[in-house]
Parts: structure tokens; sequence; C-alpha cells
């Protein structure tokens, strides 16, 4: 279901609040492009795309730095009060979150710098692959977020799980991998951090998802259980 931000919003100063909540948005867009390039990168070996995706990692920074400063401004000049308070904060803790996704999706393009045997090909294909569950992660939550749909973002709030599954599963295989090569673990290391940075990301994908939860239904589901969440909202 969704819901009607405007509910939430004082006549005053809606326009403040929905310019901010649009850069949010426009700067999701921006991490969501960065953590796509990545994971081509990797599939392609493509260095000069990982190359850019780690230059441009300073624009995700540089939005973080600017709506932080906005909502700051919003607090000292309107003092919000009950929803429109939750609002900002769930704001704040969003970009938070999506500027430490940019962050590891361009440690997930440094892979692309290396050059891996066709063996090692095979666990980059299963990277890739958990790779574009978590990008599907991030783009659900980012769709929750423009909507405040809290049916979405408990959605994407249980994903993780299966992510959480396919990481285990991955570094297992990894860790045979190395155990039958140790020569390869220099280089194999690299992937370690690339799958752990995913897993990563579906924990900030599941964070955003309990701001929205918490922006709508004024409930913190934080260290709450899958049923007990469903059943509250």
């Amino acid at each position: 279901m969704e819901h009607n931000i405007n509910k939430h919003i004082s006549g005053r100063f809606n326009q403040e609040l929905e310019n901010v909540r649009n850069h949010v948005l426009s700067m999701g867009g921006l991490v969501e492009q960065q953590l796509n390039s990545a994971l081509d990168a990797v599939s392609r070996n493509d260095a000069e795309l990982a190359q850019k995706v780690r230059q441009n990692d300073y624009k995700v920074n540089a939005m973080e730095v600017s709506i932080d400063e906005e909502c700051t401004r919003i607090i000292a000049r309107r003092q919000p009060a009950a929803s429109d308070l939750r609002l900002v904060i769930a704001i704040a803790k969003t970009i938070a979150d999506l500027e430490r996704i940019g962050d590891e999706a361009k440690r997930i393009a440094k892979v692309a710098l290396d050059s891996f045997t066709k063996d090692q090909q095979d666990l980059l294909v299963n990277i890739e692959n958990m790779g574009r569950q978590v990008l599907k992660m991030l783009h659900d939550v980012l769709d929750a977020f423009a909507r405040m749909d809290v049916q979405r973002a408990f959605q994407v709030h249980k994903e993780d799980a299966k992510v959480d599954r396919e990481y285990e599963a991955i570094t297992r295989q990894i860790m045979t991998y190395m155990m039958e090569d140790p020569r390869s673990i220099p280089k194999i290391m690299d992937l370690v951090w690339s799958v752990r940075s995913l897993e990563r990301i579906g924990d900030r994908c599941q964070n955003i998802a309990e701001y929205i939860i918490y922006f709508v239904n004024g409930k913190d589901i934080r260290h709450t259980s899958q049923e007990d969440i469903e059943k509250s909202l």
C-alpha cells in the first residue's frame, strides 16, 4: 500500500521537505548506477569502467554532505515535530546508508582491475548473480522510498535473508578454491571482499526499508523478527 506523504507534511515547509526527498532519490539513482556499473565492469573485466566507478564516488559523497546540510537547516529553522521530524530522521539515515553502498560499489569495481583464470571466472559468475540480486533490492527499496510504500519495504526487508544465504554459499566455495590452490589466495581475497561488500549492501537496503516503516508507522522494527514485523504492519 502506498502512503500519502502529504499527510505527514505541514503546509509551511511542504516544498522544503519535498525538495530534500527528491534529492535523496537523485542520490539513490546515482548509487544504483554506480553499483550497476561496478557489476558490469566485473562481468566484462572492464578496467576503464571500473576506474570510472571509482572516480565517480566523490559525487555520491558530495550529495550526502549537501543533503545532510539541508536536513540540519530544516531542523534548525523549522523545528519539525512528530511525523515531520520522523521524515527528516529517515532521510538523514537513508543518505548515510546510500553513501556506504557507494563505497561498497567502489570496492567491488576494484575486482575488474585484476585478471582471472578460467577456473576463477566461474567464481565471478556466482558473484555477479548475487550482485544482480542485491541490485534489485536497492532498486526496490528506492522505489519503496519514493512511494513511502510499507509493504514493498517489508518485501525488501525479507529479501536480505536470501542474500545472506547466497553470501555464505559463495564464501564456502571461494574458501574451498583457496585451500585447493593456496597460490591463488592473494588475488582471490579481492573476491572475498567483493562478496562481503554485496552482503553489506543487502544489509544497507534492509536498513532503508526499516527507515521507511519507521516514518510511515512510527515503529522501530530493528532487531524484530519477520513474523512480528508482518503482524505490526
